[in-house]
């Protein structure tokens, strides 16, 4: 796995997140944010009746103008409206207005005279809490018109702690299912807890005026109500917003886009068409809602199980989707609901803590590799690798590096005279390699070690360094030019007694293994192979050849249009059937066209091809020459000559 840590546990973390968020699964203000998702997915293409089964007459505004009587209308205006729409054709007529108490006399006769068997009036659960518990007592019409036929059905709507209604009734009695069966239509027995399907805002049914359907032959077409079931009640449009108390109005699923109220008569329409069509949607258990957790928290946590990345944002985004979709489709195709809102919020905890441990990981991981290469290698890789810590492969692999052994000449001597101060001596090697370690920081290398007077760097480890050759060398000629300004320091500073230093250095490139190289008590970034083991034996031949420089062949060839280079020998090296050359910085390519250096170089050459040929005298005297034009290499011309004069003429 990519996020280190075992696979159980990144899946204990997914099931501790979704046993924390079950529980909201029954806390009760976490429901109304289910149904406020339930509102607005369930008006997403919802399904409709294939023909609307009710008819309203509104009780609205134009009817109030054109009656010109204030509320409670007289009874007898009802009893006329009973007559007419029978007359007209209504298979069933529903007031969804409580007759509870006697008006007039005479109007309650000629209402009761109008009403029938195929009349339902509404009735009222009205619901008390008591010290000892809860009381509900029904409120049914008068007497006098449940004598005359007409069939109580009840009307009382329960809405949620929002006030949305959303709830079917459950009453089997309810004023929809009564309607319904003095219709001679099937009542199937509603599911507790099952969910009202709006087909739309307010006045989406038809429906006509109060004062219309009094003479339908006036204003309304012929066979309007034709077998029809017909609900009477409220529609106004005093108020139109949720906040408003508006007479028997009430918040729906459209509400939370069109912000208006429907009337209460409206939704026994829907009700009516729900029960009569099999559409209202069905809520899953608890239990099916804690088994979509646990499913949503193993999704995600399967789909970052490789830690987070740009692709998890994807895959949040997908595991979003799916679960919204998917229960729309639910909702939309088999009228059941499945809440996304906790699935979903339990993904995106899994993924939003599987991106905080990652983060807090990697800033760990940070700070770890900054403390731990922060004195090995340059401020400017330490930075690199603490903002991408990926960058870095502590396990072993195999690199192109170049390796750069540094040693102090003479320390032995100097640890000798300075036996009795060792203060002193190592106020003296710390000030040296100061400086030589600054220039391999400098030039981007890593520091693999100081072996007591000897600094071991390589490059292009743990992070790429394209030119590494090039910046191996750079180091090394800031190494001499440091311990230059070091022994004037001293000699400044000390007099004619003052410690001289010189080095000697060796760099060879070629492939390495490069990690944590160690036990598990102890380990080590470091490096491994024949190549370094070349460096280090170059490092040894730069006293022995008396030069402060030796280069291997690849490091030469890699550097030759950067430094003017002469061929110091060639040597057994390792693995390779044939010697190899070994080389020496004499100038920066920059000093090519100098007479003194062209004219070494030319004569260097010729020194090797009369070497190679046997031509001791005249190779003997091209070195003397050489060794006039540049008096850094006269140790070494004085090597080579006393190598020639052993030669066979």
């Amino acid at each position: 796995m990519q996020t280190g840590e075992p696979l159980w546990r990144h899946f204990a973390m997914a099931g501790l997140i979704a046993a924390l968020l079950s529980p909201l699964a029954f806390f009760q203000p976490f429901a109304l944010i289910e149904a406020r998702v339930f509102d607005i997915l369930s008006t997403i293409a919802p399904p409709r009746p294939p023909a609307y089964g009710v008819e309203v007459v509104a009780i609205d505004e134009p009817s109030f103008s054109e009656i010109g009587q204030r509320w409670p209308w007289p009874r007898d205006l009802h009893a006329q409206l009973v007559e007419r729409l029978r007359a007209a054709g209504a298979k069933a007529i529903g007031f969804d207005i409580i007759f509870a108490e006697p008006s007039t006399e005479e109007a309650d006769k000629r209402l009761a005279a109008a009403l029938g068997p195929d009349v339902v009036l509404a009735a009222d659960d009205v619901t008390t809490k008591l010290d000892h518990g809860v009381q509900t007592t029904r409120v049914n019409p008068i007497d006098p018109f449940l004598d005359a036929g007409a069939v109580p059905g009840v009307a009382s709507v329960d809405p949620d702690g929002d006030v949305y209604l959303r709830r079917m009734p459950a009453q089997p009695d309810s004023f929809a299912a009564e309607i319904l069966r003095l219709a001679g239509k099937p009542v199937r027995p509603v599911p507790e807890g099952a969910l009202i399907q709006y087909f739309g805002p307010a006045r989406t049914y038809p429906t006509v005026s109060y004062y219309q359907a009094l003479d339908p032959e006036e204003f309304l077409q012929p066979g309007r109500f034709k077998d029809k079931i017909v609900l009477v009640g409220l529609s106004l449009k005093a108020a139109t917003s949720a906040n408003a108390g508006t007479p028997d109005a009430f918040p729906t699923a459209y509400t939370l886009t069109t912000g208006s109220l429907t009337a209460g008569v409206e939704v026994q329409a829907t009700i009516v068409d729900n029960l009569l069509h099999n559409l209202f949607v069905v809520p899953v258990s608890r239990l099916a809602v804690l088994a979509l957790i646990v499913g949503a928290a193993c999704l995600a946590a399967t789909m970052s199980i490789y830690g987070v990345s740009w692709r998890t944002g994807f895959a949040a985004l997908f595991v979003v989707i799916f679960f919204i979709a998917g229960s729309w489709l639910v909702l939309r195709m088999e009228r059941v609901w499945l809440p996304p809102v906790l699935p979903v919020a339990t993904a995106l905890a899994v993924f939003g803590t599987r991106f905080g441990l990652d983060y807090a990981r990697e800033r760990q991981m940070r700070q770890a590799v900054s403390e731990a290469f922060s004195r090995y290698i340059s401020p400017d890789l330490v930075a690199q690798l603490a903002h991408d810590p990926n960058a870095l492969r502590l396990g072993g692999e195999r690199r192109n590096l170049s390796i750069l052994f540094c040693d102090v000449r003479g320390f032995t001597s100097l640890s000798e005279k300075l036996k009795d101060e060792p203060e002193r001596l190592t106020s003296l090697i710390n000030r040296l390699l100061d400086p030589l370690s600054e220039a391999v920081l400098a030039e981007g290398g890593t520091i693999d070690k100081y072996m007591g007077d000897c600094v071991m760097a390589f490059w292009n480890a743990p992070l790429p360094s394209p030119h590494h050759p090039r910046r191996a060398v750079r180091a090394a000629t800031r190494m001499m030019e440091a311990v230059a300004v070091l022994n004037a320091e001293l000699r400044r500073e000390e007099g004619e007694d003052a410690p001289v230093f010189a080095i000697g250095v060796g760099i060879n490139t070629g492939d390495c293994v490069v990690g944590n190289v160690g036990s598990r008590w102890r380990y080590d970034y470091s490096v491994l192979g024949d190549t370094v083991n070349l460096a280090s034996r170059l490092e040894s031949l730069s006293k022995e050849y008396k030069v402060s420089l030796i280069l291997g062949p690849a490091t030469a060839e890699a550097v030759r249009e950067d430094y003017v280079l002469i061929e110091l020998d060639r040597i057994a090296v390792r693995g390779r059937a044939t010697e190899s050359a070994i080389y020496t910085v004499v100038a920066p390519a920059s000093h090519n066209q100098d007479p003194a250096v062209a004219e070494l170089t030319r004569l260097h050459s010729q020194i090797l091809a009369c070497m190679r040929d046997g031509r001791r005298d005249e190779a003997l005297s091209l070195a003397v020459r050489c060794q006039s034009l540049h008096p850094s290499l006269a140790g070494y011309y004085g090597k080579l000559m006393r190598k020639i004069e052993q030669m066979q003429g």
